[in-house]
């Protein structure tokens, strides 16, 4: 099934230079990119998006980070591409994360792990439209998506 993932690389992940990197992860693997903006997030739309963390003793320390500095905001599609990214990214923890994985490869700490990615179908759409209009959303096809999602 063709779904929708919001995913988001930190202000770490933007100024050291990795995000052409890790575009080129999820692009290599048949995931579309179909929004993508760099943005400098308000801190009102910071505890929107981490509201579930709200009442947690990192919470403020990580309204704080997220707001020190450019993040680049994606909506990515593929087949399944919620869970697939979430494999791509690793565990939150990089001590932790698999090497192979975003933040197995690049991540230094938990507090700087360079890039959030949607956990299920209900909070990519909760966080896609929290940083995106509708018709900021593209929709094209790919050239070699029919060898890509071979289609019953």
């Amino acid at each position: 099934m063709r779904e929708q993932s919001f995913v988001m690389l930190k202000p770490d992940a933007v100024k050291r230079r990795l995000a052409g990197e890790v575009l080129s992860r999820f692009e290599k693997r048949g995931l579309k990119i179909v929004a993508a903006k760099m943005m400098v997030i308000s801190p009102e739309l910071a505890k929107k998006h981490y509201a579930e963390h709200a009442e947690k003793p990192f919470f403020k320390d990580l309204v704080s980070y997220i707001t020190s500095g450019p993040v680049l905001a994606m909506v990515i599609e593929g087949g399944d591409c919620i869970s697939l990214i979430r494999k791509m990214v690793g565990a939150t923890n990089p001590s932790e994360a698999d090497m192979g994985t975003i933040r197995g490869d690049y991540a230094i700490e938990t507090g700087r792990n360079m890039i959030h990615a949607s956990d299920s179908t209900e909070s990519a759409a909760r966080e896609i439209s929290l940083f995106f209009k509708d018709s900021e959303i593209c929709q094209y096809t790919l050239p070699d998506e029919e060898i890509i999602y071979e289609e019953p």
